[in-house]
């Protein structure tokens, strides 16, 4: 069986985002307040490379970060990670807390509310995947579920076929 960490990284998922989405997630990354350590790896990588000093880069726009950042040829995995956290806690909030309820599992806004969950099974996860799949557009729920399995595989191990191919949603009767 194929580890889902090594099936899903962030890089691999950023690499994949539309550019778009991408602009999203880094105006959303620049304003993360949490992020100050792959933001200050950012400004570095964006310093050296147009040759600019950290202190010019940090006065830019958050427009013109997120340009530059994009622009970028690669990123470490931890500043992927935090694009992506980024991006879904600011613009996909609402299809978390769809999924979390689906589940049955408490949230505040779409951010899960315990410190630590058991590991879901695959069946209710399925079923509560299909509850998006109406809603929502199959990439945003596959990038959802890849976002969750690859934050912590020993709880959402099983989404791993599903951050692939999630279900499509149950006919109406």
């Amino acid at each position: 069986m194929t580890d889902p960490v090594e099936t899903s990284r962030p890089s691999l998922d950023w690499k994949r985002l539309p550019g778009d989405r991408k602009l999203m997630a880094a105006a959303a990354f620049w304003r993360d307040g949490n992020g100050h350590a792959e933001q200050a790896e950012v400004i570095t990588t964006i310093a050296n490379r147009i040759k600019f000093r950290p202190k010019s880069v940090i006065a830019m726009s958050v427009e013109k970060k997120s340009r530059h950042l994009v622009a970028l040829p690669a990123i470490s995995e931890a500043v992927a990670a935090r694009l992506l956290v980024a991006y879904h806690i600011v613009h996909q909030r609402p299809m978390m807390g769809r999924f979390l309820d689906a589940l049955g599992v408490a949230h505040e806004d779409g951010l899960i509310a315990e410190e630590k969950l058991e590991p879901i099974a695959k069946e209710r996860l399925v079923s509560a995947a299909k509850t998006l799949a109406g809603s929502y557009p199959a990439e945003d729920v596959s990038l959802y579920f890849s976002t969750l399995l690859w934050q912590d595989p020993e709880t959402w191990g099983a989404l791993s076929g599903l951050a692939e191919a999630p279900p499509v949603a149950d006919p109406a009767p």
